[in-house]
């Protein structure tokens, strides 16, 4: 499974993504073309991410935000919840219906803090592209066992236990138990 935010029936976040990213796009001044250059990313998927016809990477989700001077979770945020702190999105999912990532909430740090809660059904897996130097991620298991994969090493974290670690290398999360997994992930640049 890989680093995708799909569009589905059973979240409306890409239709915050498209609306957020055409706004976002046209007040920071941006074509279509100037943000594919300036990003990065391909002036083909940003339009179909505007169309909301699109599923893209979280990595290119960072990349995109980074170009128009945003934060990523501007970019996913629905338009009119109140709280700025608060985001509580779906924002992957894999092939199990209990497989997810759930963007909780933000903080402000250096540039960006996020928490989120994310569960794997057995046999699932979350392939993430790596970040850019100097971030990190926090994992507490509170559910099952977690392997966590990095740089191609593995290790398993069973509840209670947890891993802090720079997110700028291949990752992994997987649940290879016939259990769910549930675990709590702070990112932090």
């Amino acid at each position: 499974m890989s680093s995708i935010l799909h569009n589905d029936s059973r979240s409306d976040v890409l239709a915050h993504v498209s609306g957020n990213l055409r706004r976002f796009r046209q007040a920071a001044g941006f074509s279509q073309t100037a943000l594919a250059k300036a990003s990065g990313v391909s002036r083909r998927m940003i339009i179909a991410v505007e169309s909301g016809d699109a599923n893209i990477s979280l990595s290119s989700l960072d990349k995109l935000a980074a170009a128009i001077g945003v934060g990523f979770v501007d970019l996913v945020r629905d338009p009119e919840r109140q709280s700025s702190t608060d985001v509580d999105e779906v924002t992957w999912r894999g092939t199990g219906l209990e497989s997810k990532g759930v963007l909780l909430g933000t903080a402000p740090a250096h540039h960006e803090t996020q928490m989120w809660v994310w569960s794997l059904e057995y046999g699932e897996r979350y392939d993430a592209e790596p970040d850019p130097e100097g971030w990190h991620e926090m994992i507490l298991v509170v559910e099952g066992t977690l392997t966590l994969v990095l740089s191609g090493s593995e290790k398993e974290y069973t509840a209670g236990t947890f891993a802090i670690y720079s997110s700028a290398q291949d990752y992994a999360y997987e649940n290879r138990q016939p259990r769910l997994v549930r675990f709590v992930r702070n990112v932090v640049s």
